[in-house]
C-alpha cells in the first residue's frame, strides 16, 4: 500500500549488503506505536555497518567485527528485524538489518523528521529544545521512538508483530531521493571512521542531520593518508 509517497518495506528490499541498503532508506518512515503511542520518523541520517565475513571488506567499526554474540545477535538474522543496541549504558540505538539472514550487517538510523506523534515525542525528549532535536542523532532517535534495549532488539518492522508493548513498521520511499550525501561515520574509532569507509548518507541541507565528529584516532588514522579504501 502506498501512502504519502511512501510503501511498506519488504525483506527483499533489505537482502543486499548493508553499504547499497543504507542509501536507500533516506527519506524511509519508521512508524512505532509504543505503549499505545504513534511516534513516525522520516530517515534522514544513517550509517551503514557490516560484519565478520560480510563484503569485500572487513569492517572494523562494526559490532559484528568478531563473529556472533550475545550482544549482536540480531545482526545475524533476517533483515527487516531492528537491532536495538545499548550505547554508553543509556542510549538505545536502533538499526535495521540487512543482508541476507546468516549475514551480519546493519544500518544505523541516526537522525530524522517527526512527522507524526511530535507530542510523545517531546515528552520522551524533554530535553530538546526545539522539533528538530527530537531525533537528531542516534540516542535521540532511539528516545523519540520509544525503543528500548533490551525489550525491543529483534523487533520486526516488516510484519509488525507487537513485541513488549510496542509495534515497528518500516516504510520506504516509492522513488528514491536521488540528491544524498556520502562521507565518513561519525564518532567511529580509528581507520574505521575515516573516508576509507564512507558508509554514512545524509539527506543534505536537512536540518534534523547530526554534525560530524572524528572517533578517537580516527582523525589521525586519515591523516596518515594510508588507509585502505572499500571502493577498489
Amino acid at each position: 500500500m502506498v501512502r504519502h509517497g511512501w510503501r511498506a518495506a519488504t525483506r527483499s528490499d533489505l537482502e543486499a549488503l548493508p553499504a547499497e541498503v543504507a542509501p536507500r532508506l533516506l527519506g524511509a518512515r519508521l512508524e512505532t506505536v509504543v505503549d499505545g503511542e504513534t511516534v513516525a520518523v522520516r530517515v534522514t541520517e544513517v550509517e551503514a555497518y557490516h560484519g565478520r565475513g560480510t563484503g569485500p571488506v572487513p569492517d572494523p567499526g562494526s559490532h559484528a567485527r568478531m563473529g556472533p554474540t550475545a550482544r549482536n545477535a540480531t545482526m545475524w538474522g533476517e533483515p527487516g528485524h531492528l537491532y536495538v543496541y545499548l550505547s554508553h549504558g543509556i542510549h538505545s540505538c536502533v538499526n535495521v538489518v540487512c543482508g541476507p539472514e546468516g549475514v551480519a550487517g546493519g544500518v544505523l538510523l541516526r537522525a530524522g523528521q517527526v512527522i507524526e506523534g511530535v507530542d510523545a515525542a517531546s515528552r520522551r525528549r524533554p530535553a530538546a529544545r526545539t522539533t528538530r532535536d527530537l531525533a537528531r542523532g542516534p540516542g535521540r532517535f532511539g528516545d523519540a521512538v520509544g525503543l528500548r534495549h533490551p525489550l525491543h532488539d529483534g523487533i520486526d518492522a516488516i510484519t509488525g508483530e507487537p513485541r513488549h508493548g510496542a509495534r515497528a513498521r518500516l516504510q520506504l520511499l516509492v522513488d528514491p531521493l536521488a540528491d544524498i550525501a556520502s562521507g565518513p561515520r561519525v564518532g567511529v574509532a580509528g581507520v574505521a571512521g575515516t573516508a576509507a569507509f564512507p558508509w554514512r548518507y545524509w539527506v543534505p541541507g536537512d536540518p534534523t542531520v547530526s554534525p560530524f565528529r572524528w572517533g578517537r584516532g580516527a582523525r589521525e588514522a586519515a591523516d596518515k593518508g594510508d588507509t585502505p579504501s572499500v571502493l577498489d
